[in-house]
């Protein structure tokens, strides 16, 4: 009987895969749901004897039993989206059933917690700095070093809280971990708790994630056996943006509002109720069991400049590939949009790619020469964030997007800190206003509210469309370094870099022309 394999993830489902898989049941097949090999626009993608077939109708399973489909892609393993990618994270991703214990155990699984036990905590924490693991979920701040702090305070109770509050435009690569491979997670987490001495694990899962939800709840109940006496626990998150942000999630987990902690003291040492804290994303949790089964040394040998490892970047937007890709740091991101991503799926030239998720930077294809690295994009004023790059062709409006991202930093602020509450407000209005007059020569006279003799600091003049600009320059500044957290103080990325690299969607000249 023909096996076939199809994806349950939840992309695959959203394009029919479930129809599809009963085509082939129906057909007398046997089908085995897997996990997703991560080439979306394939979806739904069967794979019969390694060879792929994809994107499926049911309509197509006649033609694909009689060995005459044209979507058949040849062997899967070799395509060059696949071929072209080194996969620590998601070395399994296609291949295995993401509920089975046999098929995780038969693929490598377990292994690192297996090494873990063997060596003892402090060894496994060196394992973990030396590997150069970096978090994942933006801030790239060393793991190893968080886990240090956690190990050496003196508490009765410590835990390891798992982000999986996975809220970036252009990103997925949280879900497909929890949904095709979620033993990989519980096995980084129970690492984690063995090393710092954590008695309970909770994965903090956004409930826009149903399918990773039930998949996370599932391995969880079918290996506490093999991680006691760790325990771990899944909570669904609240459905706010700021709940990202782990001070935030920390006082969701608790039942409090999530808003933002004034830090220090540092999770760390104050976290979830007052006791020391591991918080780790996804993906850098899920990259440990790789790291403890082969080595410290092996892991670090693949990467970048202080950027080691790999890193699982997500290419969406106007693009013609979108998926998953995971590759050592160092790529640039002309390739990931051009050679990887095949440029834009309108077939019109690319005008801007934003990385890093809302509040990551716009940059322009004079920009494609930088290599996928934290310090690079830091030193172009940038960040790669959770890597998700959304692409966008030459049709995008920059103000536009620019508004977008102050209007979406005053839905999601926690309201905590001043500048993020009413500097996004005022952000939008402002924007509005240089939308309202660019290309128009006149100037604007201040409001009744500004003309009152007690507003001393406001303007008394007619203020020009160039004002305005440098007013919004002013207000990105105050929000950057007045923030509390990345919510507010990575808003203004988006909007500075709009107004860098496309002036003339503002109204303003270019740079090279306004120099001259």
């Amino acid at each position: 009987m023909t096996l076939v394999r199809i994806s349950d993830d939840a992309l695959a489902l959203a394009c029919g895969a479930d129809d599809v898989a009963a085509a082939f049941a129906a057909a007398g097949c046997t089908v085995e749901r897997v996990s997703s090999w991560g080439m979306h626009w394939l979806e739904p993608l069967a794979e019969i004897d390694g060879q792929g077939f994809g994107p499926l109708e049911p309509g197509d399973v006649a033609t694909v039993l009689a060995e005459a489909s044209p979507k058949a892609i040849g062997p899967i393993a070799a395509h060059p989206f696949i071929a072209r990618q080194q996969r620590f994270t998601f070395a399994r991703a296609g291949k295995t059933r993401p509920l089975s214990l046999e098929d995780y155990a038969a693929n490598g699984g377990w292994q690192g917690l297996a090494k873990a036990r063997e060596i003892g905590p402090e060894a496994t924490i060196a394992e973990v700095t030396e590997s150069g693991l970096r978090g994942r979920g933006g801030a790239g701040f060393p793991a190893g070093i968080k886990w240090t702090t956690v190990a050496k305070a003196s508490a009765d109770r410590k835990y390891i809280v798992c982000n999986a509050d996975e809220g970036d435009s252009a990103t997925f690569a949280d879900r497909m971990v929890m949904e095709g491979d979620p033993f990989m997670l519980v096995e980084g987490m129970a690492i984690a708790a063995h090393a710092v001495g954590a008695q309970k694990g909770y994965v903090y899962i956004r409930s826009e994630y149903p399918h990773a939800i039930a998949k996370m709840e599932a391995a969880v109940r079918a290996s506490a056996h093999l991680i006691a006496p760790v325990e771990l626990e899944v909570r669904v998150g609240a459905g706010a943006y700021v709940c990202g942000e782990e001070t935030s999630l920390l006082n969701s987990l608790e039942g409090k509002r999530g808003e933002v902690r004034a830090k220090p003291p540092l999770p760390a040492l104050e976290g979830l109720f007052g006791k020391p804290t591991v918080v780790n994303n996804v993906l850098t949790l899920a990259a440990v069991p790789w790291i403890l089964a082969n080595g410290a040394e092996a892991y670090a040998a693949v990467g970048f400049g202080r950027s080691k490892g790999t890193m699982p970047i997500q290419i969406a937007g106007n693009v013609k590939h979108g998926g998953l890709f995971e590759v050592g740091f160092g790529i640039t991101l002309g390739e990931l949009v051009n050679d990887i991503g095949g440029g834009t799926a309108s077939g019109r030239p690319v005008r801007a790619v934003q990385v890093g998720g809302p509040l990551g930077a716009y940059h322009a294809p004079s920009d494609f020469h930088l290599p996928f690295d934290y310090e690079a994009f830091a030193a172009a004023d940038g960040l790669i964030g959770h890597a998700g790059i959304t692409v966008f062709d030459d049709t995008a409006d920059m103000s536009r997007q620019a508004r977008f991202a102050m209007e979406f930093c005053a839905a999601e602020s926690c309201g905590k800190c001043t500048p993020c509450r009413i500097g996004s407000t005022r952000g939008v209005e402002l924007i509005d206003r240089i939308r309202a007059r660019k290309n128009a020569d006149f100037g604007r006279a201040p409001d009744r509210v500004e003309a009152l003799p007690q507003m001393h600091n406001a303007r008394k003049v007619e203020r020009s469309l160039a004002d305005e600009i440098v007013l919004l320059e002013d207000l990105c500044e105050t929000m950057k370094f007045g923030s509390l957290c990345a919510l507010g103080g990575f808003t203004p990325y988006p909007v500075l870099s709009a107004l860098r690299n496309f002036p003339e969607d503002f109204g303003a000249a270019p740079a090279k022309e306004a120099a001259e």
